[in-house]
């Protein structure tokens, strides 16, 4: 390792070792199509690819989308946001009480500390709350800082995926469904 390496904190070589993973896992994917999205028939159909553009919801509530927009989220280094989002998800159906605060410190620690590995991008006033509800955790704990990463990929990463090469290779390769005859673009306008 060069001197000048070797006198950086070791936190920062530890970030340094995970974007080159990271990187390096993108790299060597020869199209964005992910191994969920091309196992032959289980490809998404257009009619499913089309749907996702409907709405932010409906992109999460496909197997398939999910799958692509978790693949876009990881080639622009914030996949965080959708693994905090599903952890909430999780955190939130906990039944039992007793497990609610080993999963909440996991999440705060994992996302929310300031030297979480996976830190999220919040503001500090919805940092401050998330760490107070931390005192008592309930399943609503996470809420705000739930809801603030949700508009956040809302609002910025969703309008990304549907203009990005990953997601027109989607809609180019798929396969109109058997159901119907007509295709969308097919059909006359009344």
């Amino acid at each position: 390792m060069c001197k000048g390496l070797a006198s950086l904190p070791a936190c920062c070589l530890e970030r340094a070792k995970e974007l080159k993973a990271r990187l390096g896992s993108i790299l060597q994917k020869s199209n964005w199509n992910l191994p969920c999205c091309k196992i032959g028939k289980n490809k998404p159909s257009l009619e499913e690819c089309l749907r996702w553009k409907e709405s932010f919801e409906k992109l999460l509530s496909s197997k398939y989308g999910l799958c692509a927009f978790t693949a876009f989220l990881v080639s622009e280094f914030s996949e965080e946001n959708i693994a905090f989002y599903f952890a909430c998800e999780d955190y939130r159906s906990t039944k039992t009480l007793s497990k609610l605060s080993a999963k909440a410190q996991k999440i705060y620690d994992e996302f929310i500390c300031s030297d979480a590995p996976r830190e999220i991008n919040i503001d500090h006033e919805t940092r401050d709350i998330t760490k107070a509800n931390m005192m008592a955790p309930s399943p609503a704990c996470f809420d705000l800082a739930q809801h603030k990463i949700y508009m956040l990929m809302a609002k910025d990463c969703y309008p990304r995926f549907l203009r990005s090469p990953a997601y027109r290779d989607l809609v180019c390769q798929a396969k109109p469904s058997t159901k119907t005859s007509k295709q969308p673009w097919q059909e006359k306008k009344a």
